[in-house]
């Protein structure tokens, strides 16, 4: 009896859950529990009459946070997601073994890795035949969050790109004005003009009525550690949905403001198209304009090593402040 005992609770110990991680993300329970075969989840949300929606998030993520607490804390945007979407949970560093759609194997951190995630929340949505239909780097406020779901649920990629659906809900007034900052260069933008100064150059890519471009020039570029980072570039403002339009279709931006960085020598070195706030505008600039974008592929990697920095060094390290 003794040994029976001794035996029960060690396998109560063996196979105990773990503690949750103090930064865990509370997924909403209505997310799918899937075996994890992209492949299957496609043809299961097929079945039911919706599209698959895969999320890849962190522990730790405030804005991973704002959109299980914010957009799914919306009953409207709740309601619609569920009755549209099949929701499918992956970790960009997990070690669950996820089928992708050309039936290839590897864990959650291996496939984010190869989709190239550089930011969660980065969601995809799948078409019937396990196509991306739409793909969002970042987070999106609730209000764009809900332009992007009836873009995929009304199946609207086969008639008309995602920049063209947004601007046809709200186009851009003619003679629009944007925020004007004195860092901006003067007159049209020139990608091949200002590469001439040696430096890497940054195009901030927006819309006149863009809440979100209007609190990166409030708040954003106000900010010491921003502007001191801004002095590694030369800097351009493109309207992407009035005169640099072709342009902003030819780098495929959807989402204003993204922030495109060039090289030295005019390649794209990275960009930036979710919502950040303050701490993850200074690091992106700091990416590119000291290189570690070349020895560093994944940015994540890079913020979580420049915030320990910070905190070593006695800093208070806020994400979203």
């Amino acid at each position: 009896m003794r040994w029976w005992l001794i035996a029960v609770l060690f396998c109560g110990r063996a196979f105990a859950a773990p503690a949750p991680s103090p930064h865990a993300i509370d997924i909403p329970a209505w997310f799918s529990q899937s075996f994890l075969d992209i492949r299957e989840d496609v043809r299961d949300a097929k079945a039911a009459n919706k599209r698959l929606m895969l999320y890849f998030g962190q522990d730790g993520c405030p804005y991973c946070k704002a959109l299980m607490k914010v957009n799914f804390g919306d009953p409207a945007i709740a309601a619609t997601t569920r009755a549209s979407f099949v929701a499918v949970a992956l970790n960009i560093w997990g070690d669950r073994e996820v089928t992708w759609i050309d039936g290839r194997a590897m864990p959650e951190k291996e496939l984010a890795r190869m989709l190239r995630v550089q930011y969660t929340p980065t969601l995809l949505f799948f078409d019937e035949q396990g196509g991306v239909a739409l793909r969002l780097n970042g987070y999106s406020p609730p209000d764009k969050f809900k332009v992007a779901l009836d873009y995929v649920r009304l199946r609207q990629e086969s008639k008309q790109s995602f920049a063209d659906y947004q601007a046809g809900l709200a186009p851009e007034p003619t003679g629009a004005k944007l925020g004007t900052q004195p860092f901006f260069e003067k007159g049209p933008p020139d990608l091949r003009r200002a590469l001439a100064a040696g430096k890497p150059v940054l195009v901030v890519f927006e819309r006149s009525s863009c809440r979100d471009c209007a609190e990166m020039h409030r708040d954003g570029f106000s900010r010491p550690e921003v502007r001191k980072a801004l002095a590694g570039f030369t800097v351009l403002q493109a309207n992407a949905f009035g005169p640099e339009r072709d342009w902003a279709r030819t780098l495929q931006i959807t989402n204003t403001p993204t922030l495109v960085f060039f090289d030295a020598k005019g390649a794209e070195a990275f960009r930036v198209e979710g919502y950040v706030r303050a701490f993850h505008l200074a690091t992106a600039m700091d990416y590119v304009a000291s290189g570690a974008y070349r020895s560093e592929p994944s940015f994540q990697r890079f913020v979580q090593a420049r915030a320990d920095k910070l905190r070593a060094a006695g800093q208070t390290v806020d994400l979203m402040k």
